[in-house]
């Protein structure tokens, strides 16, 4: 087991040229950079660094001690550790659980992500949530070296980046082979728990790459299509549209999720915006516009599509079903005319609360229909 013991000093330099000091609990052989963003979930962080949602980031969390019970065999969110680095207030030195297969710190190590300990979490997070996100890089020692400088400038911003084409999977695969409806998911950057709620659904699976044609999607003879969350630029992944619009018009039920529905806003006409800081946390609110009923919500988001509770600017085919309590923002649409609608949360719920989770009933609805 790798020992705390061993922790050399480190730093957080972030764009603006704000310095956190602290200690790398992981060896970093070389600066790490990416943009920062931090996430307000309690527990669940197995699940937070494997979720493809967070490919390219690095990641604040504002608990103040992580790596307590450990990691498992069994809650990872994909193959691997997604994210770019960690940085926390305590990272457990002691776990226990009897679920854990090891340690979160040597877990992350193994796979060579840095983690920056002894951070005073809540004043980044404070700045983060007064400026917005930022790049950032975390490197080994004291002095700010010319290296640092240069991978602090060479990181791209989020905006604009195609992350999707990168988590994909590379070739078509069946995740479970239920006797009920097949459902074909489009892999954006797809969590296994959207899968795993599928399968408990008695669905038969199908995950195909992101860029798959329509064609081959219906050669599939699906029962209903599912677009995934994912990370990066929904507006970068200029492919996606079109597929869309070819499936819908064939009257497919569809349900999106996070940049799935950020992807069904794209195709009918609406625009997507970078938010100031993104919604990371399982403590979201959401109203469902339909009941008045509040949601409370698991979410991983930097862009959200345009509008409000008044509608969608551009997209006069699709109507606004629930909206996001802190700050206004569009949390789920649904098409007025076609099977077709989607939410930026996260109803899967891993982690986070499962308020959410009869959308998969709604969607089975669909499909049978």
């Amino acid at each position: 087991m790798t020992n705390l013991l061993d922790e050399k000093p480190g730093f957080l330099l972030l764009e603006d040229g704000t310095l956190f000091r602290g200690r790398l609990a992981a060896p970093v052989t070389a600066p790490s950079v990416a943009e920062v963003v931090f996430t307000t979930n309690m527990s669940g962080y197995q699940e937070v660094f494997t979720d493809p949602s967070f490919r390219g980031q690095i990641v604040v969390m504002t608990a103040p001690m992580i790596g307590n019970y450990g990691i498992n065999l069994d809650d990872p969110e994909s193959e691997r550790p997604q994210i770019n680095g960690i940085v926390v207030r305590e990272l457990s030195p002691t776990f226990s659980n009897w679920r854990a297969s090891g340690s979160l710190l040597d877990y992350l190590a193994s796979a060579q992500v840095p983690i920056l300990t002894d951070v005073d979490t809540r004043r980044l997070t404070r700045h983060l949530r007064t400026v917005g996100v930022l790049r950032g890089v975390i490197a080994a020692g004291h002095d700010i070296g010319k290296d640092v400088l240069a991978a602090l400038d060479s990181c791209p911003p989020m905006t604009g980046l195609d992350l999707a084409s990168v988590v994909t999977t590379e070739k078509p695969y069946e995740w479970c082979a239920g006797a009920g409806p097949h459902i074909v998911a489009i892999d954006y950057g797809v969590k296994r728990n959207i899968l795993r709620l599928f399968e408990e659904r008695g669905c038969r699976v199908t995950v195909v790459p992101s860029t798959t044609t329509p064609d081959a999607v219906l050669a599939l003879r699906p029962d209903g299509v599912f677009l995934s969350n994912g990370p990066g630029d929904p507006e970068a992944v200029t492919y996606a549209p079109a597929i869309i619009k070819s499936l819908a018009e064939r009257r497919i039920p569809i349900f999106g999720i996070c940049l799935g529905h950020q992807l069904l806003g794209l195709t009918f006409g609406g625009r997507t915006t970078k938010l100031p800081y993104g919604h990371r946390g399982g403590n979201h609110p959401v109203k469902d516009l339909a009941t008045g009923k509040v949601l409370i919500t698991a979410q991983n988001h930097g862009f959200a599509v345009e509008g409000g509770v008044d509608g969608i600017p551009g997209a006069p085919d699709l109507e606004v079903t629930h909206v996001n309590l802190n700050d206004g923002t569009i949390e789920g649409l649904r098409h007025k005319s076609l099977p077709i609608f989607a939410v930026q949360y996260h109803p899967e719920a891993a982690p986070g609360p499962h308020d959410a989770r009869p959308l998969f009933d709604d969607f089975m609805k669909a499909v049978h229909a």
